[in-house]
């Protein structure tokens, strides 16, 4: 009925001036008709659960003496992008204030922030939503997660709803509140990026950040991550950055460990985590050829600790951990997470290749220390004798080996253009394996290398500046 009364109109404007003018406009009136709906499908509405989560979200000031720890250096020196700035700090040289965010999860006045944001505070005042002003006591703090617990006397408060950060994926919208360069109760909005990432820094091995491209600057730190939903998904943490602003790359510590460590912190104070007792680095796709694996994946054990769990269990050097209490792990830095939220003292079961072959062993996982933070010792330089993959080679004496740190192996003196060099071998590498054989002389390396099959790529693990790694060597044709 409709498309005849057009062809009616369009019939009486024939051959006139207007009719150009009428079909324009009806064209037009088409194209908005259509691209309405899709334009309010693709920006959702945020009003709703900004109203209902703001009253949560809570302004943090510290007094403090401040310092950016980075007093009596020179900050050019400083290479490291990655940084948690969100203290809004005045002249390091001054006592002043620190500021950040924190969100209500509890209605008798616990409130969770980010560990940076507090640290080293003579004085905590939150400021709520009402202008109201208390102080707050830090009931436990964690540095390895960035999370703080805090408790102000106060009852009824209005609380955050919590969500679930695992069923969070790529591209999905997420709200941020908090209070940049102290503008309280700001908020801004993008997707997700990616889930589980891992930073370059201690606590990088043990959260799994989510990371969007939510706007983010300091005094956002310790405000909430929220979905769709008006739930609390992450605690937006660090950035990275070049320029010491926003850059479109921010990370958020997902809300499953946070409440875990709450839960810790509310407790006794203080977060116990699991510990397997290895180190290990990412499979690449030669690696993955040298031991077989039909493509890169799982966490490769380049040292097992004397005494540790993973020692009483069987692991060993060359391991490759492709799975732990059954959840597959397709990058190295997956273990470290997964690892860290298994209580001390519990079982658990490791599936590895080893020799090309799967096998499963169960581990009674311990406590992880401050010790144990920090990697072994290793290697520096000695050297000579020529082999086929390169390098000249030279026997370490036992007082060598225990200046270096290592029970066995050979340490490299010089590198030639070749296999050994394309694969990073460097001079000074002490060479503990070769192909899955643990080497205790050069004589034993430079036969075995003699008696490799030309064109095939083997695995060799080598310790460098205090640090255990496994190389990809390609034999020469």
């Amino acid at each position: 009925m409709c498309l005849l009364k057009l062809w009616y109109v369009m019939k009486k404007f024939e051959g006139k001036h207007e009719m150009n003018k009428f079909v324009s406009l009806i064209c037009l009136s088409l194209v908005v008709m259509v691209l309405s709906p899709i334009a309010s499908a693709s920006f959702p509405e945020f009003t709703e659960l900004v109203e209902k989560a703001s009253p949560a979200v809570v302004n943090i000031r510290t007094t403090r003496v401040a310092s950016s720890g980075l007093d009596g250096l020179d900050e050019q020196e400083v290479p490291e992008i990655f940084r948690r700035f969100f203290r809004d700090m005045p002249d390091r040289r001054q006592p002043g204030p620190g500021a950040g965010s924190g969100f209500i999860i509890d209605s008798d006045g616990y409130i969770l922030t980010n560990n940076h944001v507090v640290d080293g505070a003579e004085e905590v005042i939150v400021a709520l939503s009402d202008r109201r002003e208390r102080e707050a006591k830090i009931i436990g703090q964690d540095a390895l997660s960035d999370l703080a617990l805090l408790k102000i006397d106060e009852k009824d408060l209005p609380v955050v709803n919590i969500g679930k950060s695992e069923d969070l994926k790529p591209g999905q919208w997420v709200v941020a509140i908090g209070s940049p360069f102290g503008f309280e109760h700001s908020v801004t909005a993008g997707i997700v990026s990616a889930t589980g990432r891992s930073l370059p820094e201690n606590n990088g091995n043990y959260v799994p950040f989510i990371q969007t491209d939510v706007a983010i600057n300091p005094g956002n730190s310790g405000g909430p991550l929220l979905d769709l939903d008006g739930k609390v998904v992450g605690i937006n943490s660090q950035i990275f950055t070049r320029s010491g602003g926003f850059m479109g790359l921010s990370f958020a510590i997902p809300i499953d460990v946070a409440m875990e460590v709450t839960e810790q912190l509310k407790d006794k104070g203080s977060v116990s985590r699991g510990w397997l007792g290895v180190l290990i680095q990412r499979v690449d796709r030669d690696l993955a050829e040298s031991f077989g694996l039909d493509r890169p994946s799982g966490a490769l054990v380049t040292q097992v600790f004397a005494d540790s769990p993973a020692e009483a269990a069987g692991l060993r050097e060359g391991d490759i951990i492709v799975s732990f209490n059954g959840r597959m792990i397709d990058l190295s830095s997956d273990l470290p997470h997964m690892v860290g939220r298994t209580r001390a003292d519990t079982k658990a079961k490791v599936e590895i290749v080893r020799n090309g072959e799967s096998q499963t062993l169960e581990v009674v996982i311990g406590k992880l220390d401050d010790d144990d933070l920090n990697g072994p010792r290793t290697p520096s330089a000695l050297a000579s004798n020529g082999n086929r993959i390169g390098i000249n080679i030279e026997d370490l004496e036992d007082a060598d080996k225990r200046q270096l740190g290592v029970e066995r192996g050979v340490v490299v003196s010089q590198t030639f253009s070749g296999p050994a060099r394309e694969a990073g071998i460097q001079r000074g590498d002490v060479i503990t394996d070769f192909d899955g054989e643990a080497i205790d002389s050069a004589a034993q390396l430079n036969r075995l290398a003699d008696a490799l099959p030309a064109g095939i790529t083997v695995h060799v693990r080598i310790v460098r500046n205090k640090r255990p790694q496994y190389l990809a060597v390609k034999v020469p044709d």
